[in-house]
């Protein structure tokens, strides 16, 4: 931690993530949930530039509506020239956690007025993103975690740990609100946060977040080195809505996947698993007139299915 205290560090990593990201920029946003992480970062972001909280009202507790009034008043008391309450309904789709994930962005997307929206994520939450990962086989592009920067989406603490954020609360004298379902072990983050990363920093003598944390970034950096790859390969390979299988097969299949997924992306996919993706290359190396691979999409009420039809693989739409 910086010398001069907790504060001083935090506005150290912002600055330099504004510089290096966001060179230019005057005014951002905040997601705003009230806790330690966001609230800090809020009262940093108003020292630097025009900053505006955005507050999700996610309506899934009891007394919702007072916290997130309360988070908007303290935005307001630590400089933000704005602070707006989001109600959203949340969906079931994905389970708890990732329906009012889907909820949250949805809302601060629609409200950023074309601003960047800076996330309160930690160390600690991107060591819990990469632990996810390993454990659900979701490939490299999972375990190398979440992005300092993925536009509108700024992550300027990724390299704090949550300590410092309550600390810096602490100094600035903030009262942060602790989320009743950050200890709900019906989460599986909470339960990586309470109960498996302690475990592996006393198996594996401490470090173990920073550790992950390096993992994320050193597999980010081959990941966006073969997804340059791959871009270049699927601009090639493309024709009209297909793609030719004479353009596929014969590349490494690092290559071959990233450019099946960028292909299918462009077509309106969604929710891509590596399980889709790996049934798509089999379209594509193995082909023994088997039927096609449902993927999930943006359309409504309609599913796309990758298919492989006179040499080419071909997304077609059904409807659910």
């Amino acid at each position: 931690m910086d010398r001069q205290g907790p504060v001083a560090a935090l506005r150290r990593v912002v600055e330099d993530f504004a510089h290096t990201h966001l060179p230019g920029a005057n005014r951002w946003c905040v997601a705003l949930s009230g806790g330690a992480d966001s609230l800090a970062l809020a009262a940093v972001a108003a020292r630097l530039h025009s900053t505006t909280a955005l507050i999700i009202d996610h309506g899934l507790q009891s007394g919702s509506a007072a916290v997130a009034a309360a988070a908007r008043d303290q935005a307001l008391a630590v400089g933000c020239v704005e602070a707006r309450v989001l109600p959203v309904t949340v969906g079931s789709a994905g389970g708890p956690e990732a329906a009012a994930r889907s909820a949250r962005y949805a809302a601060l997307e629609a409200a950023r007025a074309a601003m960047p929206v800076l996330l309160g994520h930690t160390l600690d939450d991107q060591a819990e993103t990469v632990l996810l990962g390993l454990g659900r086989g979701s490939g490299p592009r999972s375990i190398a975690g979440m992005r300092a920067m993925d536009p509108p989406w700024g992550r300027p603490l990724l390299g704090l740990r949550r300590t410092v954020t309550a600390a810096a609360c602490t100094e600035l004298g903030l009262t942060p609100w602790h989320d009743p379902h950050n200890t709900e072990p019906r989460f599986t983050r909470v339960r990586l946060r309470t109960e498996v990363l302690p475990l592996l920093e006393d198996v594996l003598g401490g470090g173990v977040a920073e550790s992950l944390a390096r993992t994320a970034a050193a597999l980010r950096e081959d990941t966006d080195t073969l997804d340059a790859q791959a871009r270049d390969v699927l601009a090639a390979a493309q024709a009209g809505d297909g793609m030719t299988i004479s353009g596929l097969i014969d590349l490494p299949a690092s290559i071959r996947r990233r450019v099946i997924r960028g292909w299918l992306l462009t077509g309106g996919a969604t929710g891509l698993t590596d399980k889709q993706i790996r049934g798509i290359d089999t379209l594509v190396t193995a082909w023994r007139g088997q039927g096609g691979v449902a993927v999930g999409s943006s359309l409504h009420r309609q599913r796309l299915v990758a298919v492989r039809r006179d040499g080419r693989l071909e997304l077609t739409r059904e409807p659910v």
